[in-house]
């Protein structure tokens, strides 16, 4: 048996990886199965544009398994502390919980929004401390 050690990326390596994992998941989880099938992932993408129709910002998640994930979550600084966020974060729900999703889940960071999350009714279940260092990250979990 041979050991290559490659420290920059190695993309071929990686898919080779995923592909593999995901072989293992499908044989082993009913639930990885179905939700690989075409159309089982249900995304979702709410976009703010400004009045140029530039971007700047907005949600994307995706609902599976009877839950909806937020995958990213952002808007530029300008837009900030007048109940966009809020907004947004309420749309998500209702289009999640219309796709089906009883629980919706997201990570963040401390320095990022788990306060905001938590006034929205996100609870924390979980935290790896001292990630990065001198802060924590944080898996939230809201029941719609």
């Amino acid at each position: 048996m041979k050991i290559d050690i490659v420290l920059e990326e190695h993309e071929k390596f990686t898919t080779f990886l995923t592909a593999r994992i995901r072989e293992f998941n499908n044989q082993h989880s009913i639930y990885h199965r179905e939700a690989r099938k075409e159309g089982a992932k249900q995304p979702i993408h709410i976009i703010i544009s400004n009045e140029n129709e530039e971007w700047v910002g907005g949600i994307t998640g995706e609902v599976y398994w009877n839950w909806a994930e937020i995958n990213k979550f952002w808007f530029t600084e300008e837009y900030r502390g007048q109940g966009l966020g809020t907004a947004l974060l309420a749309q998500f729900e209702k289009i999640s919980a219309e796709k089906g999703a009883e629980k919706i889940l997201l990570t963040t960071f401390e320095f990022q929004a788990r306060s905001f999350y938590e006034s929205k009714g996100f609870k924390v279940v979980g935290e790896i401390k001292d990630y990065p260092p001198g802060s924590s990250y944080y898996t939230m979990v809201k029941d719609l």
